[in-house]
This record gives structure tokens, sequence and C-alpha cells, in this order.
């Protein structure tokens, strides 16, 4: 009897990744075997994205081997051979929107008659191909027409047809109700059973149990566990992306407890949009509420709602009585609201301009009049802004893209700070910073506390959710848990992977 274990069919060994000066992985691992629904979690920062782009061929390790069903992977600029090994779906739609299902299948390999494309022929091998995987799109159809989940099908079949058998899933369900989950998962299940390969990437645990039958772990950077999903339970599984011994300890806000009489100044009513719905809360004078979830959870596109950035399609936000003026950032900045986006780089800073003018873009009205600054007056502020965030700069007249990082972001809080706002919203305020700057970042936010802003702290990162009085936990758009000061880190963590940890 042949005991032997089968080859796996992708299997990536001790796969180091640098980016300068950041080791984004240190110690890749997965073996997925033929057949198999393979799941890959981890905490956002744990290294998955970085294996994904090593196993796809994005990127190349700096060391570590990857190989598929036995023969060492292709070469990097070998991009068909890629293609015909595997594939990689996103949950944002990688279609052309203007062309049609057939023409997206066969994008850049058209069957050709006399130099131009075969039409009916192109149509005939589409339908095929569709009724060969059992999906259930019309190849006319315009994909702009399309569902996200009939996008990521056609996706599907289009790896398919190029020969790849391994197919990588990321974060597939972040934009799915629960019926086209449901379909999609039944999807998977027939395709396996045709021979088909899946690498599941998800933050929605559960999903981990319905559809996967063995689970890889990544944390820190690092392998940490590989086992059947039948075998690890739910609160294993979290320890195990948690770190050991987490959550042994209760985590206090810095700020001591919060005045429970201390007036709301924001008060947040049945706002609904696509990335969210029916999102209720308040933040009173003095308060730091946090918001956690995972990418897709809508936390970042809440924030951004109330920065002005985006127009929900119901509900109200009120700032100290009255109305936000969504879709309006002038407006909901004269209402008073402070905010740091997410990307410093794209949203947070103006690269050709100085210190002084990226701290004071929110403020010019009151450095001068008729539409002039007044350079003394800036200067002065200027000088305030960098004393109290100590942004080691030469001069407010340094160009803003000569900083480190961490100056950068605390550039991006003084310019937050300057209208002295009565909420201050901060989604990933420590993203990308030394451990100085990111704690001075914070002390920030206890100064703001202090003066009695209402504080909304929106991250990945629990360091920066411990200085909060509480915790909202968003899951598929919905406020699904409150944690108050005092929770440990297994608790949020299994909240936001949708894990009643019970």
């Amino acid at each position: 009897m042949n005991t032997a274990a089968p080859t796996p069919l992708a299997e990536a060994r001790d796969v180091v990744k640098r980016y300068g000066p950041t080791t984004a992985l240190a110690d890749g691992r997965i073996t997925v075997l033929p057949g198999e629904s393979h799941a890959l979690v981890g905490r956002n920062g744990a290294g998955k994205s970085t294996l994904v782009s090593v196993l796809t061929g994005l990127q190349a390790p700096d060391a570590g081997t990857v190989r598929f069903d036995g023969a060492p992977a292709p070469a990097l600029a070998d991009r068909d051979g890629w293609r015909r090994t595997v594939a990689c779906v996103y949950q944002r739609p990688m279609v052309v929107p203007g062309l049609s299902v057939a023409e997206n299948l066969f994008l850049d390999r058209q069957p050709l008659r006399r130099g131009l494309i075969g039409w009916r022929r192109l149509r005939a091998e589409a339908t095929a191909l569709l009724d060969t995987w059992d999906v259930r799109v019309d190849p006319e159809a315009r994909a702009s027409e399309l569902s996200v989940e009939e996008c990521q099908l056609v996706q599907i079949a289009r790896a398919l047809s190029l020969g790849a058998r391994f197919i990588v899933l990321d974060e597939p369900t972040a934009r799915l109700d629960s019926r086209e989950i449901e379909r999609l998962f039944t999807r998977m299940r027939a395709l396996q059973e045709s021979g088909v390969t899946f690498l599941f990437i998800s933050h929605h645990l559960q999903e981990v149990y319905e559809v996967c039958t063995t689970v890889t772990v990544l944390r820190d950077a690092r392998w940490v566990v590989t086992a059947p999903v039948a075998d690890l339970p739910r609160a294993a599984l979290v320890e195990a992306m948690a770190g050991e011994g987490a959550g042994t300890g209760a985590h206090r806000s810095a700020g001591g407890p919060r005045d429970p009489a201390a007036p709301v100044l924001l008060d947040v009513r049945g706002l609904t949009a696509r990335p969210y719905r029916d999102v209720r809360l308040t933040v009173r004078a003095g308060e730091v509420v946090g918001l956690a979830g995972s990418s897709a959870s809508g936390k970042a596109e809440l924030a951004e709602t109330l920065a002005g950035l985006r127009t929900p399609l119901a509900g109200t936000a009120e700032l100290a009585g009255e109305r936000l003026p969504f879709g309006d950032v002038r407006g909901c900045l004269a209402a008073g609201v402070g905010f740091v986006p997410r990307d410093r780089h794209d949203q947070g800073l103006v690269p050709g301009m100085t210190v002084g003018d990226n701290a004071t873009l929110t403020v010019l009205g009151a450095l001068g009049r008729f539409g002039l600054v007044r350079a003394d007056r800036r200067r002065a502020l200027t000088g305030d802004l960098v004393r109290r965030l100590d942004i080691r700069t030469e001069g407010p007249d340094q160009p803003v893209r000569e900083l480190s990082g961490g100056n950068a972001q605390k550039v991006v809080m003084a310019r937050a700070l300057a209208s002295a706002p009565r909420l201050l919203v901060l989604v990933d305020p420590t993203a990308g910073v030394d451990v100085k700057s990111k704690e001075s970042l914070l002390a920030r936010v206890e100064d703001a506390r202090r003066d009695g802003t209402a504080v909304l702290v929106v991250s990945d990162e629990l360091d920066d959710l411990r200085r909060c009085d509480r915790v909202l936990v968003l899951f598929h758009g919905r406020v699904v848990a409150e944690h108050p000061a005092g929770w440990r880190d297994h608790e949020l963590i299994a909240a936001v992977e949708g894990v009643d940890h019970g």
C-alpha cells in the first residue's frame, strides 16, 4: 500500500522579503496540497499579502524557495508561466468594465481571423468555457453590469482557461452580501471537486471553518502553525494569531475613566453607505473611542464620511448639536472636525510644499485677510505646532518631503490640531512610524482628551486602541461589539475576526 504523502501543489519555505530596512516577511512558509481549500490568516501586518505576492510571482523573495507541483517556480519575468500556474482574485474586480465578459475572458488572446478578431468564435469559446466550469454569466454582458460576485467568477474562469488550477482568493467576501457569499462558497466546493485548489485569505474566521480544510497562521511576519481546521478550535486559532500569552493582562485607557456626565459632542444615528450599515455611536467631550475591524469592515470609510470625504445613503451625524455637512470637507472643517487620513503620502501631505504650509493649510483664513497670509502669523503658529508635536525639522520652510516618516506624520497631526477641533478623527495615526514617534503621536491624543475634544481613533494597531475609553468593533459594516477599557487582546481580535469567543 502506497502511503507516500502527495506532492504539494504549492509550497513556500523559509521565505524572506525585505523592503529597505523593513522586513515584511521573516519566515514565510506554506504547503498547499492538491484539492485543498487552504486558509491563510493573520492580523494586519502579519505578512499575508507579502507571501501572496511571492506565491503569485509579483515579487521575488530575498531568500527561501517557492515550488509548484514539485518544480521550481517560474522565473519572475516568465509571466505566461505564472499565469499557467497560479492566479489571484482580489476583493476589487480586476476586469475591464467597458468590455464584454467574453472579451475579458480572452483579453490579449482573442481568436483571430485574417488579423481581425473572430467575434463569433470568441463568443462560442467564451460560452464553452463558462459552461465547462458552470459559471452562469452572459458572455455578451458588459463587465460593468456584473455584480462583484460575478466578476470574481469571471476572473476564476479566465485563470482556469489559462491552465492554472491554483487560485488565490484574497478577501473574496469583503464586498459580498450573505447570499452572494453562500453562492461563492458553493462554486468553490464544486470547483474543488473538479480539481481546483484554493488559497483562501479572510479576516472572517467563521468563513475559514465553513469552507476550508487546512489553515496556516502568520504572526509578526513569521509562520506560526499549519493544521487541519477541524483540529484547531477557534480559541486556539485566535491565540495563534494574537500571540502566546496574549490577553493575560487588561489594558486600561491611559487617560483614566472618562466623565460620564460630559456632554455628547458627536452623535451618529443610522449612518448607512455601501461599506457600512445603520451605524450608531456617540463620543463625549474628553472621550476617546476606538473603531476596530478588518480592512473591509467599513471603519475607514465611516471615518472619511465624518470628515466630509464621503456622502452616506442615509443617517445623520451631529457635532455639538449641529449636523455635519456630508460630502463637504470645508464645511466639516468649519464645523469643528480635525482629520488625520490613513495615507499621509496620498491624502495627508502636499509634498511640494513646506512644513509650515502643510501644517497650516486648514487655518489659512485665520492667518490674514482678503486671502493674504501673513508670514509672521504663519511662522508663529508653525513654531508652536512644531514644539507641541516635537517635529524634528530645520524650520517651517523645509520641504515636507525631506522629513522622516514619523516627523511627516506629526505634520499631518499638527494640521488636524491647528484648528482646535471639537472632534478629532484619526485613521491609522501611527502606521509606518518609529516607536518614539508613535509615543509622541499618541501623547497628542491625551492632550486632546484633556482639552475636552471628542476623539475617534480608527486603527488596526492594538497599541493605538489601548488608549481608548471604549472600542467599537465593526464586522461586515455593522457595529457588533463594544469593549470598555480593560479588554484583552484575544477578546478584541476574536470580535474583529467574527469569532464568538464566549
